[in-house]
């Protein structure tokens, strides 16, 4: 998709950092839509926002844009530059929004090159460095048709060329896949990322979804309530969650209560769970607690052990790649579920054994399931 060029070369230059210092934004309707936050995206860094709706993420990305503007006392930097009240046009942004935003009365080319022409740059220079974003995106063999004449991916490279060919600083990307098929946006995200980090661009990605999240970004912030819950790389977020929030936005969980006893976790009528030393060291004995295991974390056993959990099954389902068990465990007020690569079947009603392996148990920060 990508190819070398003076633009890529240039880009990769010019990218800076993000600074954000206690930048808070209030509605005129008096509605607090982000509470004071601070962030830092190392130049070349892709962030994905990730929430759902009315997070705050879209807010944030607005006004690191200059389309919004925070409340007094907040700072924005772009490196060493202070952006926090320069609109967006003297911002040096690049974006890509949810509907692409092309112009339908101007062709490939045309919609490419528009920003080298508000800007005042020549026709020959206009020229050539929209020949260079064609050949960089694959769309030589479009750059004189209309807009509806393209397909969903090829408006999206459209979009993205347009954004870059002004060699931004910073590019910015709004749900750009949303409006696209499941099977497309899969492909897309795999060719944008590879995009991005060959650019050597400091991107802002913002989705709802947790797993276009976790291809994309060097590092995800998960925001809820206009705040960010955590910030790290996918695997942190997914394998050492901050909290339930966190835990259940990215991925399934099961959630159970219980309390450390010496080196094991009880949770009543008999049934417990090793714990390991680090587990061990977390806790206080005696102290209820929340632990979390992801679906693909349980083993179902034919035979009992010191440490299994006796269920009885409740549903299975084929998925294709996996199975997915409901099992019922008398201690437990809800089921438990089990991701099962093996394809084996299980029948309702049927007992099992589930083994979870001490290093899988995560420990909440907070108390809710």
């Amino acid at each position: 998709m990508l190819h070398e060029s003076d633009i890529h070369m240039n880009i990769a230059k010019s990218s800076v950092a993000i600074t954000l210092n206690q930048v808070q934004k209030t509605f005129a309707d008096g509605t607090l839509a982000l509470k004071p936050l601070d962030l830092h995206v190392e130049p070349g860094e892709i962030l994905v926002l990730l929430g759902p709706s009315g997070c705050g993420k879209t807010t944030t990305l607005r006004l690191i844009a200059g389309l919004e503007f925070a409340d007094q006392g907040g700072t924005i930097h772009f490196g060493e530059r202070d952006v926090t009240h320069q609109p967006i046009e003297h911002r040096q942004v690049g974006m890509v929004f949810q509907s692409y935003a092309l112009f339908p009365n101007m062709n490939v080319r045309e919609n490419i090159g528009y920003g080298l022409r508000v800007r005042g740059e020549s026709k020959a220079q206009r020229h050539a460095k929209v020949a260079e974003m064609l050949t960089m995106f694959d769309l030589e063999p479009y750059a004189d048709r209309a807009i509806h004449q393209l397909s969903g991916g090829q408006r999206q490279r459209v979009a993205l060329a347009r954004a870059i060919i002004t060699q931004p600083e910073v590019l910015l990307l709004d749900e750009p896949l949303s409006a696209l098929d499941a099977r497309l946006k899969q492909r897309l995200r795999g060719e944008i990322h590879q995009m991005l980090k060959r650019l050597g661009i400091t991107a802002i990605y913002v989705t709802h979804d947790q797993e276009e999240a976790m291809v994309m970004g060097d590092r995800i912030a998960v925001l809820e309530h206009g705040e960010i819950a955590q910030i790290g790389s996918a695997e942190e977020i997914y394998l050492t969650p901050n909290n339930h929030f966190v835990a259940d936005f990215i991925g399934q969980i099961n959630c159970f209560y219980g309390k450390r006893e010496h080196d094991v976790f009880v949770l009543g009528q008999a049934q417990q769970l090793r714990l390991s030393e680090q587990h061990c060291a977390q806790l206080h004995e005696g102290r209820p607690a929340t632990a979390m295991v992801r679906p693909e974390d349980i083993q179902i056993l034919d035979e009992a052990t010191e440490e299994t959990l006796l269920g009885e099954v409740q549903t299975s389902t084929f998925l294709g790649d996996r199975t997915r068990v409901q099992v019922k465990i008398a201690s437990l007020d809800e089921p438990l579920l089990i991701d099962c690569f093996a394809r084996r079947h299980y029948q309702p009603d049927q007992p099992v054994y589930l083994s979870i392996a001490p290093q899988r148990l995560v420990f909440l920060g907070d108390r809710e399931c």
